[in-house]
């Protein structure tokens, strides 16, 4: 809770700051608080159980007086006074549930996170023609409509250095995404290094230097706890693990074909009960690294044609009565795999490929919907069924077109599907993907922001924020604003931002 304590006066209120996304309601006055570095301070609100010592509100002051005032400060040193003005000491009060040392998590209430209220408060100042830092009077109310706002980054693909995906959670943080979804491993490469089978990074990255640690993994939480965001990992399986047979022998299909004169390998070997043993070690390595309540474990585009030519697995799919329908197979080692996160005390989140191939999921198991054709269908079949969806289909930032795409990413309305109001309540929200085949550190960045700043707001605001005109004006800002904090996000329009003139 943010509570402003000033002396303000009547003046002519500037534009409307460009607050993005926009929040639940906002309430402008002309009343202005001019606001000065000196005296201008963060504390704890009187009713706060948080303590002063608090790690999470400390680090959150520390960095939103650097966004308000840092630029600035660097560039032109203290702001000038207007004058005949008498700046008035300002105290931003924050009352905070003793939340320091925990993690976000999917019930985590954003309207009174510390991240959430000072990034709008932030939003709020800005520098008037006479050079003062400047704030209207206001009053906010604020509080997310979809509880699963994520970004998915891909680090097999190319690998993304650690200061590369804390720069994407500095962005995210300013566009108020909760969720990192780190798609970290797949056919490419195998860049997690795991304490239990560490040879699967010494043979399945792409060099010894393409790995996360386990230190590097803790840096990434702890940034994020910082900002209130989780950290949902995805390990992909039974397909998109060719990277995973190079350090775990056994582990993959032999398929009944060769290339260069050597066996090649298809997906996981689903009917081995040593598959089942190894997974049950890693993934209770995962469940412990990983605070998430939630693990993503893929399950899309296994290609069945090295299950059909290996005889041992068609004599398996006889036993079991599956005929030739591999879908069931795959749905066989899928069951057994959600059964292995469920007695871990973590719950799952899979590809729509496992609900359309009828895999017997766990109550509660969040159904990502990534395929573009007839997602809204899809939607509706998944809620039917009772299971809570994510939305991604519309929003693959990695298929680029000239222009400002962002337009189709913010006209896209998650809940536009025939469905009752108990189905459209299981939408829990949605992620901007961007996969990794042609982005690496170079490029992310850019091609992220502020594409996904659109789908931010989706996400963030009301159904019926919906002005393509208004959020051009605001998100045109909030890009100048992203930039000057350090992001390279890439421009909407011809013409230059304010501060490039400092």
């Amino acid at each position: 809770l943010l509570a402003l304590l000033a002396q303000a006066w009547p003046a002519e209120a500037d534009p409307r700051p460009a607050l993005w996304p926009m929040p639940l309601s906002v309430r402008m006055s002309s009343r202005l608080l001019h606001v000065s570095p000196e005296n201008f301070f963060i504390r704890h609100g009187p009713n706060s159980t948080a303590g002063p010592s608090c790690s999470l509100l400390q680090e959150a002051f520390r960095r939103y007086y650097d966004y308000i005032f840092g630029f600035y400060k660097w560039h032109h040193g203290h702001s000038r006074v207007r004058a005949g003005s008498q700046l008035q000491q300002l105290v931003v009060s924050i009352v905070l549930e003793s939340q320091c040392d925990s993690f976000p998590s999917v019930s985590s209430d954003e309207s009174f996170l510390p991240s959430v209220g000072l990034e709008t408060f932030s939003q709020l100042v800005y520098k008037d023609s006479f050079g003062t830092f400047t704030i209207s009077e206001c009053t906010i109310t604020d509080s997310p409509r979809f509880l699963h706002r994520g970004i998915l980054i891909d680090t097999s693909r190319h690998y993304l250095p650690v200061k590369t995906i804390l720069k994407t959670l500095d962005a995210m943080a300013f566009n108020k995404f909760n969720v990192l979804h780190w798609h970290i491993v797949d056919d490419q490469s195998f860049p997690y290094q795991s304490v239990s089978f560490p040879q699967l990074s010494n043979e399945g990255s792409y060099s010894l230097s393409h790995v996360y640690t386990p230190n590097d993994v803790r840096m990434v939480l702890e940034y994020a706890r910082l900002r209130g965001i989780r950290v949902i990992p995805e390990f992909d399986t039974p397909g998109h693990t060719l990277s995973w047979g190079k350090g775990q022998k056994g582990l993959l299909t032999p398929c009944s074909t060769y290339r260069n004169a050597e066996l090649t390998f298809g997906p996981i070997n689903p009917i081995l009960n040593t598959t089942y043993t190894f997974l049950t070690t890693f993934f209770k390595e995962i469940s412990n690294v990983f605070p998430d309540q939630f693990i993503h474990l893929g399950g899309d585009e296994v290609e069945f044609h090295c299950w059909a030519s290996n005889p041992a697995i068609q004599s398996f799919m006889k036993t079991k009565g599956f005929g030739s329908d591999f879908t069931k197979l795959e749905s066989f080692y899928i069951k057994k795999l959600l059964d292995i996160i469920a007695s871990l005390n973590k719950r799952s989140i899979v590809w729509q490929e496992v609900f359309d191939n009828k895999a017997k999921l766990h109550p509660g198991t969040i159904v990502e919907v990534w395929k573009y054709e007839d997602f809204y269908e899809e939607l509706r079949k998944v809620t039917a069924a009772g299971f809570p969806a994510i939305l991604s289909a519309p929003w693959y930032l990695d298929l680029i077109n000239y222009g400002e795409d962002w337009k189709k990413y913010y006209q896209v309305e998650p809940l536009k599907f025939h469905g009752s109001e108990t189905q459209k309540q299981l939408v829990i929200g949605g992620e901007a993907c961007l996969w990794g085949e042609y982005v690496d550190s170079t490029n992310l960045t850019p091609r992220l922001w502020p594409r996904a700043s659109a789908v931010g707001e989706r996400l963030w605001s009301q159904m019926d924020v919906v002005d393509i005109q208004d959020a051009y004006d605001r998100l045109t800002q909030h890009r100048c604003r992203m930039v000057r904090r350090g992001i390279a996000a890439q421009p909407l329009f011809t013409g230059y931002c304010s501060h490039d003139q400092i």
